[in-house]
């Protein structure tokens, strides 16, 4: 066994755990390659069953079309169930506010929209592909990592994880956050889908697009960005090593069309993959305040 086939095992493993110790479980799923991954290693885990959970996305009506693409099409193609919670219908409903001004962004109103979407179904497990190394505060997070009945997180008062025994007991009302992959880097993550050939949306590879500059980075020209007459709108060769909503995720400068081009560029790198989503700029600890109000 290599060391990817030990992260894989001990992926497949955290996910049936899930399956055992859990009711009602859910993967988030955004359509990022972490997520996809993780739909990978459910095939492994329950196949040639049906999933024991739904994908579960929460669309901020600002995705890439390219991801929302790939997500239907994968949907179709594994034939599990999707669900989608839609931040539009929690601006509709007066539940957030959407922002304003030229740097207005909806991923932050997404917290309110994932918990809503876990009340309304009665999740209590919800699968994501968040990993150590991408942020600090995404270091601080154990495998199971339990919600209060706010849906918010505490790092101060997590559970112990002694190797592999995991605490899955809650009481009414709380959730848990499952991180399969949270072992992984990035350059693992890669290494995985060039091994098993795993499909991804195409915006991961190089490839030309309309970008405008802001605040240092290349965000793809979109009527949700908010372009006024400020901005120089360019056409580049460039990939994103992150998808989320348009309005927060930046690309880079990249000629890499292939995964080996790809795994070079990671190599090389200096900055996070993180480093191109805009809103982990916000302040210092911008992530850790989401995550305590409930976020992915």
């Amino acid at each position: 066994m290599d060391y990817l086939d030990h992260l894989e095992a001990e992926a497949i493993y955290i996910l049936r755990e899930v399956a055992g110790q859990f009711e009602r479980p859910a993967l988030l799923f955004s359509g990022g390659k972490d997520s996809i991954t993780l739909v990978h290693l459910a095939k492994k885990a329950f196949r040639p069953g049906k999933f024991p959970f739904p994908l579960v996305h929460i669309d901020t009506g600002h995705n890439f079309p390219e991801t929302i693409a790939f997500r239907d099409w994968l949907v179709e193609q594994t034939g599990e169930r999707l669900i989608v919670g839609y931040v539009q219908d929690s601006i509709d409903a007066g539940k957030v506010v959407e922002q304003r001004g030229k740097h207005a962004s909806r991923n932050a109103l997404q917290t309110v929209t994932l918990l809503d979407t876990i009340a309304q179904h009665g999740f209590d497990a919800c699968i994501g592909g968040a990993r150590r190394d991408e942020e600090k505060a995404r270091a601080k997070e154990r495998i199971f990592s339990v919600r209060d009945d706010f849906g918010q997180w505490d790092p101060k008062r997590q559970r112990p994880e002694l190797w592999n025994i995991f605490n899955g007991r809650i009481e009414k009302g709380e959730n848990v956050r499952v991180f399969p992959i949270s072992n992984w880097t990035e350059l693992d993550v890669w290494n995985y889908i060039k091994r098993e050939q795993i499909a991804l949306p195409s915006i991961y590879f190089s490839h030309h697009r309309d970008v405008v500059l802001r605040n240092g980075q290349w965000m793809a020209a979109d009527p949700a960005l908010q372009i006024d007459a400020e901005d120089t709108v360019v056409h580049k060769s460039v990939r994103f090593r992150t998808v989320g909503d348009m309005t927060c995720t930046a690309a880079v400068d990249s000629e890499a069309t292939e995964i080996d081009a790809i795994i070079a560029e990671i190599r090389a790198s200096t900055v996070s993959e993180r480093g191109a989503r805009m809103d982990d700029k916000v302040s210092e600890a911008a992530m850790e305040d989401r995550k305590k109000q409930g976020y992915f």
